[in-house]
């Protein structure tokens, strides 16, 4: 395994990351919330996430510490600006990673989406404009957007030759054959 893949600065980063899966599920439920309704309470929010309101209540008063969720003065929920911007990026990620998925790369829809969720709060802004800018070039031309289709219908996913591949370093398989049974 290279030593890249365990370098601190990497892995440390997740730890770092600006919000988790779980506070972004909190705030885009109170973004749907109050879309729906005009309003998100508490319960709401537990029964949204199918969580105890207890449970409820401690993380979202993490959001409020973070500054991203306040309550009025009837003690519904409100999105700060910032919390409304993340809520937003976190979908708009979702958005992206599941349409590559499942447009581009042709995976399952059910696989796709699970994959799109797991990702969504860790794509940064930059990832997500790029690929964006990736599938605009993909799917902005039929005859391009074809051929990419037939490549990654009939593309392996195993090497033949790792000293041949361009995309394995010093002659081991970046995706070798124990990775792509189906067992």
């Amino acid at each position: 395994m290279s030593k890249s893949i365990n370098d601190s600065s990497y892995w440390r980063e997740f730890e770092r990351n600006d919000i988790t899966h779980s506070a972004a599920h909190y705030l885009m439920a109170i973004d749907a919330l109050r879309e729906e309704f005009g309003y998100a309470r508490v319960t709401d929010v537990a029964d949204m996430l199918e969580v105890s309101r207890g449970a409820a209540s401690m993380s979202l008063t993490q959001l409020k510490k973070r500054g991203w969720v306040e309550e009025d003065p009837h003690r519904f929920l409100l999105l700060t600006d910032e919390g409304r911007f993340m809520a937003q990026l976190v979908e708009r990620n979702f958005q992206i990673l599941s349409k590559f998925f499942q447009d581009v790369l042709k995976v399952p829809k059910e696989v796709a989406l699970g994959d799109a969720c797991k990702m969504e709060h860790l794509m940064s802004l930059e990832t997500g404009r790029r690929l964006t800018g990736l599938m605009r070039f993909i799917c902005g031309d039929e005859t391009r957007e074809a051929k990419v289709h037939e490549l990654i219908s009939s593309m392996q996913t195993a090497c033949k030759s790792s000293e041949e591949c361009p995309l394995c370093e010093g002659g081991e398989c970046l995706y070798p054959a124990e990775f792509t049974s189906d067992t």
